[in-house]
């Protein structure tokens, strides 16, 4: 019951916010949209901590580009590297099967 409440409520907000959008003349729904369909609804409580929650996204997601425009790496240095710990897991697992 407590899934179903949930799923009603996301697609409430998505559903007001997908209106808000196309009147917009929008084709993504934004974070704005959100917040317009969350007060329209009667939970505009919850808009500060929405926002502080998309803010701290956006703010890791610059981050996680950060990193990779830094490593000092190609991207077919980084792709030989991540390869090679694949193939290292593998390894170790097929070990660990083997041992059990």
């Amino acid at each position: 019951l407590l899934i179903e409440c949930c799923v009603e409520f996301i697609t409430m907000i998505s559903t007001e916010a997908n209106d808000i959008a196309e009147k917009e003349a929008k084709k993504t729904i934004a974070c704005e949209h959100i917040s317009k369909s969350l007060e329209e609804l009667g939970f505009g409580d919850y808009v500060p901590e929405m926002e502080k929650v998309a803010e701290d996204f956006k703010t890791s997601q610059v981050r996680k580009t950060g990193k990779l425009n830094t490593s000092g790496h190609t991207p077919e240095e980084l792709a030989a590297m991540q390869e090679e710990l694949f193939k290292s897991a593998g390894e170790k697992y097929s070990k660990s099967e083997e041992q059990d």
